[in-house]
């Protein structure tokens, strides 16, 4: 007799795989919904309502997502999750493919407390399938109040929340974090004394991102100036693929990377496929003047934080050092460094 598959499972893995290829959120949150619907019920259940044809009377349930429950019922792979199988990413050479084995974490993620699409269990869990051995969250500031920022009691909501996790896990740590916007004046947009509890911040700029080259650099170079910043966000702001392209912002780059080198602000290398920020100019540019790096995916979804190749690769290509990556470091010498 055939066994059954895991229905959830392969849900989630369809779910995963449409992140990763940046496909629709409506395709994927169809597949998630399903999947969270299921993971209540039991597989026998499960079994009972392909049988009797009751599983797409279940809200969340349409007739795509039960075709590829009946089929794992079944014990076939699902054609939909076959066919996102088949497509495989595109090779990398040997230098970032050493770089993609070296990276132990991801410092810039996003759950559903803001803009992304996932909770915070699910983007764990996704973390550690990938072989991570921890995950920061950084979830936008107040000030970002289309992207649902965090005020200061949701993101202290959000620390206990992370304690309560990290209490169950075993050999992996969610970090404490934030994406926390830099304000046109410099200034950060959250509580100081809340940001010094924080494992990690990460400082962007979100708005007027047009600014004066002269007026922009000197926002930069406040913020970098800030002793609770530890990683200065996708620096140009630029979007280079879809609807909403942008040009970079104009600041100076010397003078902005020295700064980051002086302090110890690591410059990220942003994994977002729209955004590949900062460009391979600048990359080098920061690799010469002896910056720090974060490899991150800025991930607002699970299957986001397989994103990580295309900072690699980059990074690779501009030799960006890889002891000078943040996150090849074990946890204990990251937060060493964040915390000092």
């Amino acid at each position: 007799m055939t066994e059954t598959r895991d229905a959830v499972a392969d849900l989630r893995r369809i779910a995963f795989l449409l992140e990763r290829a940046h496909e629709s959120t409506y395709r994927v949150r169809a597949f998630r919904t399903a999947a969270a619907v299921l993971r209540r019920r039991d597989p026998d259940e499960i079994a009972r309502l392909v049988r009797t044809g009751e599983l797409v009377r279940l809200k969340g349930v349409g007739d795509v997502t039960a075709r590829c429950v009946a089929e794992s019922v079944a014990g076939e792979p699902p054609a939909y999750l076959q066919r996102l199988e088949a497509i495989e990413p595109s090779p990398l050479d040997e230098a970032a493919e050493a770089l993609v084995e070296a990276i132990r974490g991801d410092c810039h993620t996003h759950t559903d407390a803001s803009d992304g699409g996932s909770p915070l269990r699910e983007m764990v869990e996704t973390a550690q399938a990938l072989g991570h051995d921890y995950l920061v969250i950084t979830d936008h500031s107040p000030r970002l109040t289309v992207a649902n920022g965090l005020s200061a009691d949701r993101l202290r909501a959000q620390l206990e929340d992370i304690a309560e996790l990290n209490a169950e896990l075993t050999g992996f740590r969610v970090l404490t974090g934030i994406e926390v916007d830099i304000n046109e004046d410099g200034s950060l947009d959250q509580d100081e004394d809340l940001l010094a509890e924080l494992d990690v911040v990460v400082a962007s700029v979100h708005s007027k991102l047009r600014m004066p080259r002269a007026e922009m650099t000197e926002r930069m170079l406040t913020a970098i100036d800030n002793p609770h910043v530890d990683v200065l966000g996708h620096c140009t702001g630029r979007m280079v693929t879809g609807s909403r392209k942008r040009p970079e912002s104009q600041f100076d780059a010397a003078e902005v990377f020295a700064a980051c080198a002086e302090r110890g602000v690591a410059v990220e290398v942003n994994s977002r496929p729209e955004r590949l920020d900062p460009p391979r100019r600048l990359l080098r540019l920061a690799a010469e003047a002896g910056c720090q790096f974060t490899i991150d995916t800025d991930a607002h979804a699970p299957g986001q934080l397989d994103w990580l190749r295309n900072g690699c690769e980059r990074a690779a290509e501009c030799a960006v050092p890889v002891e000078r990556i943040l996150n090849t470091w074990p946890v204990d010498r990251l937060l060493t460094r964040t915390r000092d």
